[in-house]
């Protein structure tokens, strides 16, 4: 069963066992998203926008991932001004445990 979830403005296209790395959530050990989209087999839920009789069921891992480093370089011509900063977005790793669907 595969499953589309939307967290942080963004969407991931999920199944059982699967881990993937989302924006920062809370100190939670579960978090519960409402499908987008469910496909079992032959069988597809189209939401509108979600699916209300359906859920993804995901656990949250311990410690939050930092991504990669990017470099921010503001610069203004004629002035001998720059500035260069840093930015490293945390994320939470998170396992989905269990796609319910219910008739």
């Amino acid at each position: 069963m595969i499953a589309v979830i939307e967290t942080g403005s963004k969407q991931y296209i999920v199944e059982k066992g699967q881990s993937f790395e989302a924006e920062l959530l809370s100190n939670e050990e579960k978090v519960e998203f409402k499908p987008l989209l469910l496909i079992d087999g032959d069988d597809v839920l189209v939401g509108k926008p979600m699916l209300e009789n359906a859920t993804v069921v995901a656990k949250v891992s311990a410690e939050p991932v930092k991504g990669d480093k990017i470099q921010v370089l503001k610069y203004k011509a004629k002035k001998r001004q720059s500035t260069r900063t840093g930015h490293r977005q945390s994320y939470s790793v998170l396992t989905v445990t269990e796609i319910k669907k219910s008739a």
